[in-house]
């Protein structure tokens, strides 16, 4: 109740007011910094008005009233207990606090929680470094992050504004702090659930769980008291590349127990063994070298993976996915979800492995090829790509062909040939070769016309007798005209037979000299002459004509009779 504070004060002397007045005041000041009762009488808008029986009422702030998570606790008349902090402040009034009323209060109350060890409830409000602030009916607490829980929280502010129940870990009154934890809550209850599970597990045994976290080997399952671990190749009968194809996070499912270790606490658990197991009759199902229809599954760098229905899945190599395209992604030639014809080739089962073939449902297009043209035949085609090295054109849809850049012309300059050509350019080629085993296709365009060196070398067969004119002269020896468009070189060393008049200077640019064609140089197109050759022949013809060594006569004797005769 408020404190008495009317007197009858009539009919009193001056001498007797004054001692009544600090009879009052004694007995007042003996209620400061105590807790008081007051009632509410009046509400502003930043303020709340006491009367707490003394000579004037106490305002105590709005904000005081406020707690998190709380409705206001604010109403005209109501009795309420208020922290009596000044008799007279600075302004003429007396000094109230809710606040302190409220913590007075409640600390006695989380000393006897924490001395017991009881839980109490606390309501989180805001977020500060390194945790939350935590309202503990009245009294602020720290709750530290690593008190939260005992997983990683994802959101911390979804906590707030929500009571929960905590334990006190540390108070201290003087410095007002107090240290309080969740996670030793959510820890007792696990333990409580976890020794009740134990209890109850039994390899084989069917329990519900949910999906607590997802990594690259596998699952972590929830148990409500411990945690068991579904490996990746134990989610499902299928071949996945990661959990979360299959699982969410979350997600309540079931899982089979599939072996417990008592000493280390681990649980191993499997989804897939509560289902069939699909390969189990697999070889009435399929059949080597039958065809079926299948969907894409998905993609990697060596294959295609192909669902054959009911978990069933088989791998088309890349090599087994085209005839003709060699070296290219899978990617290029299927699609996710594309629906594609297969050839089962191999069942391995206990490898569990599937082979399957693309291109096998198909003829081979070089075998086509092989049986529509030869070589020697000319085809009628278009460009499709220019390289450095010659020219792909199009023999089918799938087979390409090259003619390599020196079957562009029988002339020499086939880089300035090879400029002359573009793609999709309609061309005629004659096939050179067909090599169906290494799937290749060679062919030629100068071929379409006959080597004009073949005349020449019908013109000028081995050994036959040239008249030539010299053209340039090298270290190496004379570049020759023999006739127009037809060339040929003399080496040093077949200048002359005597090594002593080999030598380069004596011989001049525009000087005509015989000599004999020795061989057809094709690379070069050239022809090789020799004049020491020339006179190797003369030689050979005269020792036939006038005699040999066997004879008794000297080459000079027989030399001097060629040479008398042609003065004669």
């Amino acid at each position: 109740m408020p404190l008495d504070s009317e007197k009858n004060l009539s009919n009193i002397s001056n001498e007797d007011f004054s001692k009544l007045i600090d009879s009052t005041f004694n007995n007042n000041i003996k209620y400061e910094k105590q807790i008081i009762k007051g009632n509410i009488i009046s509400v502003s808008k930043d303020n709340v008005t006491i009367d707490v029986g003394l000579k004037s009422e106490g305002r105590i702030p709005i904000s005081e009233f406020n707690r998190p998570g709380k409705p206001s606790e604010i109403k005209i008349g109501d009795t309420i207990d208020v922290f009596l902090d000044r008799l007279d402040d600075n302004n003429g009034e007396i000094k109230l606090s809710r606040e302190k009323a409220i913590k007075h209060a409640s600390w006695e109350n989380l000393q006897k929680s924490f001395k017991d060890g009881k839980r109490v409830i606390g309501t989180p409000f805001n977020k500060v470094k390194g945790g939350l602030s935590v309202d503990l009916d009245g009294v602020t607490a720290f709750l530290p992050g690593s008190q939260i829980d005992n997983k990683p929280v994802k959101d911390i502010k979804e906590l707030l504004n929500k009571p929960m129940d905590m334990i006190i870990l540390k108070m201290d009154k003087i410095r007002g702090n107090i240290v309080v934890s969740r996670k030793a809550i959510i820890e007792e209850e696990r333990k409580e659930a976890r020794d009740e599970l134990i209890n109850k597990i039994k390899e084989g045994s069917e329990i519900k769980g949910t999906v607590k976290n997802l990594t690259d080997y596998g699952a972590f399952i929830d148990l409500g008291g411990m945690d068991g671990l579904v490996h990746i190749t134990d989610i499902t009968w299928k071949r996945i590349s990661h959990p979360s194809e299959y699982l969410k996070l979350g997600e309540e499912i079931n899982v089979i127990i599939l072996k417990f270790d008592e000493e280390k606490k681990r649980l191993a658990l499997g989804i897939k063994q509560l289902s069939n197991d699909p390969w189990e009759g697999l070889e009435n199902k399929f059949k080597i070298g039958e065809n079926y229809k299948g969907k894409v599954s998905s993609i990697t760098d060596y294959g295609a993976f192909v669902n054959l229905g009911e978990d069933i899945e088989g791998l088309i190599h890349t090599q087994d996915l085209s005839w003709v395209k060699k070296n290219i992604h899978p990617s290029k030639i299927v699609k996710l979800n594309d629906e594609v014809q297969i050839k089962l080739l191999e069942i391995d089962k206990d490898k569990r492995r599937i082979s399957l073939g693309l291109k096998q449902c198909k003829r081979n297009p070089w075998d086509e090829l092989k049986e529509k043209h030869k070589a020697g035949d000319i085809i009628e085609t278009s460009i499709v790509n220019i390289v450095d090295f010659g020219i792909f054109i199009k023999i089918s849809d799938e087979i390409d062909g090259m003619v390599h850049v020196s079957d562009l012309s029988w002339e020499e300059n086939n880089d300035k040939k090879l400029s002359e050509y573009k793609k999709g350019q309609p061309i005629k080629a004659k096939i050179l070769e067909i090599d169906a085993e290494k799937e290749r296709i060679s062919l030629g365009i100068k071929q379409l016309n006959s080597d004009p060196f073949e005349e020449i070398k019908k013109s000028f067969p081995l050994e036959s007798l040239v008249t030539c004119e010299i053209i340039s002269i090298t270290d190496n020896g004379l570049e020759v005209k023999v006739k127009d468009n037809v060339v040929g070189f003399i080496k040093k060393s077949n200048l002359a037979k005597d090594k002593g008049e080999q030598k380069i200077e004596r011989f001049a640019v525009g000087e005509k000299i015989d000599s004999v064609v020795i061989s057809h140089d094709l690379k070069n197109r050239t022809l090789a002459l020799s004049v020491k050759q020339k006179e190797i022949i003369e030689e050979k013809q005269a020792m036939s004509k006038f005699g040999s060594s066997d004879s008794g006569a000297s080459l000079g004797d027989i030399l001097g009779k060629v040479l008398g005769k042609k003065d004669k």
